[in-house]
């Protein structure tokens, strides 16, 4: 069968579309967001939208790399880039190398930036979660040869995140990887026992940290410390009710007076939804579902498994992230610490979906090659 050159250039364009709309919806409210608390802390109102900016160029800059890099590089070498990623998680927890912020080490010091090795992280284990289904397609259900071996590269991966901690981080990424092994038709029962298994795993995980425990407790009750750790849920409720049917405008948002704490990164979402109300923030909302649909429809144009399953990869974690960035701002899920994609103010988080799209135009610009040559 012909592939539909016409329509994958359509899809990659609308795809490029929504994501462009998406980053300049950010740059907007992550100056809308911070500037009081910018010009409080960093002495200008622009701090956060300038280097937001900055990050924005690289992350342009990262994409024609991704887009432009031959695409039989990649697969070559997706095990040694994720093994690299390794090793710069490995470096945040070394002492004088990473950076400790909000009581995680998860990030790189590099000048007057600073780099979180986990987003790089899930760049290149799921360029390699690509390259690996692919390579074993023809033992897909063996347990010995492909699962476990596989299991075993989670399980790395996850122990260095878990470390830092990002817990939000192994949600999503063992989710999509979930995904991805149902996909490429894995044996149902390996995929059953895994999800069972970590089940008990997940809830000795919460009871191991007592903050974990304590954001279930506030998730279930965020009225009983409304001033004390209730407090960032109980603010961002109200900022989503304060916007009512149509917002109170943009930049006019009054919980960005120091009442929602991390306003510009993981709740961001609220400080939209007080400015431009529900039905600017169901626009944002169908935007994701667009995000997801012509991602879908691009995937499944691609006829090699790494750029079939590596980009899958990438449109499945950045929808979960999506939907737990916004459940979490809604009080449907206790606190991740995952920002909404594209949107939230972060370098690395902005610099890698860009990469992870960039990717996906180099796939689709392999598949029309690989195309005209039949």
């Amino acid at each position: 069968m012909a592939l539909p050159v016409s329509r994958l250039r359509a899809d990659m364009q609308t795809l490029l579309g929504i994501v462009g709309i998406l980053t300049l919806v950010g740059l907007v409210f992550v100056y809308s967001s911070s500037s009081i608390f910018a010009l409080e802390k960093c002495g200008s109102d622009t701090y956060f939208l300038k280097k937001q900016g900055l990050y924005t160029l690289i992350a342009l800059v990262g994409f024609f790399i991704f887009a432009l890099i031959p695409h039989q590089w990649l697969k070559k070498y997706a095990p040694a880039l994720f093994l690299c990623s390794l090793g710069l998680m490995v470096l945040t927890l070394i002492p004088g190398l990473g950076v400790k912020m909000h009581g995680a080490n998860r990030w790189l010091k590099l000048g007057f930036i600073s780099l979180q090795p986990s987003e790089l992280l899930k760049i290149f284990l799921i360029l390699y979660m690509g390259y690996f289904l692919e390579k074993k397609q023809h033992r897909i259900k063996s347990f010995l040869y492909t699962y476990l071996p596989f299991l075993l590269v989670l399980g790395v991966s996850f122990a260095l995140l878990l470390k830092q901690p990002d817990f939000g981080s192994v949600i999503t990424l063992f989710s999509t990887a979930l995904v991805l092994f149902f996909v490429a038709e894995c044996n149902m029962r390996y995929l059953l026992a895994t999800a069972l298994l970590a089940c008990p795993a997940i809830v000795f995980l919460i009871f191991s940290k007592s903050y974990r425990l304590s954001r279930i407790l506030i998730f279930l009750n965020p009225w009983a410390d409304p001033q004390g750790k209730g407090f960032q849920i109980i603010q961002s409720l109200i900022a989503i009710g304060n916007g009512k049917m149509w917002g109170v405008g943009i930049a006019n948002s009054k919980q960005k007076f120091f009442y929602l704490p991390m306003q510009h990164t993981d709740f961001i979402f609220p400080i939209i939804a007080e400015e431009i109300g529900f039905f600017g923030s169901l626009g944002l909302m169908l935007l994701y579902v667009a995000f997801l649909f012509f991602g879908m429809r691009i995937v499944l144009l691609f006829r090699d498994g790494f750029s079939f399953f590596s980009s899958l990869g990438f449109i499945v974690l950045l929808t979960i992230q999506a939907l737990i960035n916004l459940m979490v701002s809604c009080g449907l899920l206790p606190t991740k610490g995952l920002g909404l994609p594209f949107i939230s103010y972060g370098g690395t988080a902005l610099i890698a979906g860009w990469c992870m799209i960039g990717f996906m135009v180099n796939c689709a610009r392999h598949a029309r090659e690989t195309s005209d040559r039949n």
